[in-house]
């Protein structure tokens, strides 16, 4: 009997997949687009004939996803975020130059020590952390050694021409597997974060995508719209909400790349950060948790209160929680919340920190 070679057997089964994938594809990329949207009844039959709009449609999709690699991170010991994110962290990327550039979402990186980049061909080499944004979510990695066989980069499209309902390709990578798949883009609208995030627009999906954290999302055309981001329970369809998931439209990325190479940040990221964990319960801006030892815990918040003001004005959203902090042009500056804590008001001020500031650079450097 001969011993099948697991090596092999996953990039064929990833194949299968993808072939799979595109089939579904071009069913519902012909369909209307609202077919397959919870609500709306099934899909039509796949047509038979393929097209020569078809088979470029398919072959500029099967670049695409060749450009997904898979991460592997272990943070740097005594990391705070190993708490949140754990030690060792799994995820997906795109290349997006030719010089093996990898997007990736920004919380994988987060006080990484070490970077493993894998291609679909179990290619393995150490990479390095470029670059992250605070603001949009966004991180970097270069390999440390060329890409050889070279990647094609995956091309950047945009939101601005999807339409609510149309079909989406999605593929990831990492410790839950290989996936490639079709998903519909269900609404574009601004995202607030429970942990001080914000971006005024943002890419909902259905049905949820197992291991979304970096998952690469393209158009019809094979250009990348999206890199994954959250699972999210709240994704609307059709007048109600089902479990999907966020991806940071690429859109962001344009305006801070060029900084992010040169800086490894971006001015954005320098803003006033407290150390809270908050939702909207009810309307009102309530903390959940505050970072242990963080500019929050040591001014004295507590999980529980509830935020009124920010510098005396009211706050009813964790958006204008967020802007209005934001506004402070310094990342040190101090803050003034007005807090309920009980049947207690009180007025609570305190000293923000940078961010950037806090986070645990690799050992030896």
């Amino acid at each position: 009997m001969r011993v099948p070679d697991f090596a092999h057997s996953a990039a064929n089964l990833r194949r299968v997949l993808a072939m799979l994938a595109l089939s579904a594809w071009l069913a519902l990329a012909g369909a209307d687009v609202h077919a397959a949207v919870p609500g709306h009844g099934p899909a039509p039959a796949p047509k038979a004939e393929d097209s020569p709009a078809n088979q470029a449609q398919v072959a500029a999709l099967r670049r695409a996803l060749n450009a997904v690699v898979a991460l592997r991170v272990s943070a740097t010991e005594g990391a705070s975020t190993a708490r949140s994110l754990g030690e060792e962290r799994s995820g997906s990327g795109v290349v997006i130059d030719a010089d093996g550039l990898v997007l990736a979402i920004r919380y994988l990186l987060l006080e990484a020590q070490t970077i493993e980049v894998v291609t679909q061909d179990e290619r393995r080499m150490p990479a390095r952390q470029v670059a992250y944004d605070q603001a949009t979510g966004f991180g970097l990695v270069q390999p440390l050694v060329p890409l050889r066989p070279r990647i094609e980069p995956a091309p950047l499209g945009g939101v601005a021409s999807l339409e609510a309902g149309g079909p989406l390709m999605v593929s990831t990578s990492g410790d839950g597997g290989a996936m490639v798949g079709v998903v519909r883009m269900v609404d574009r609208r601004a995202f607030s974060g429970y942990w001080e995030y914000h971006i005024d627009q943002a890419l909902f999906t259905v049905p949820p995508v197992p291991n979304h954290s970096g998952a690469a999302v393209f158009n019809r055309k094979g250009e990348l719209v999206g890199i994954g981001s959250l699972f999210v329970s709240d994704a609307p369809a059709i007048g109600r909400v089902v479990p999907g998931n966020m991806f940071v439209p690429v859109d962001l990325l344009a305006p801070v790349l060029a900084e992010m190479r040169a800086t490894g940040s971006t001015r954005a990221s320098r803003r006033p950060w407290l150390g809270v964990s908050s939702q909207l319960q009810d309307g009102r801006v309530r903390i959940v948790r505050v970072e242990r030892g963080g500019p929050a815990q040591l001014a004295g918040v507590s999980a529980g209160d509830e935020v009124l003001e920010v510098d005396g004005a009211p706050v009813d959203s964790l958006e204008s929680f967020y802007k209005r902090i934001w506004t402070h042009p310094a990342p040190t500056d101090e803050v003034e919340l007005t807090v309920r804590s009980g049947e207690e008001v009180r007025k609570v001020r305190v000293q923000a920190v940078d961010r950037m500031q806090t986070l645990r650079k690799p050992q030896g450097i």
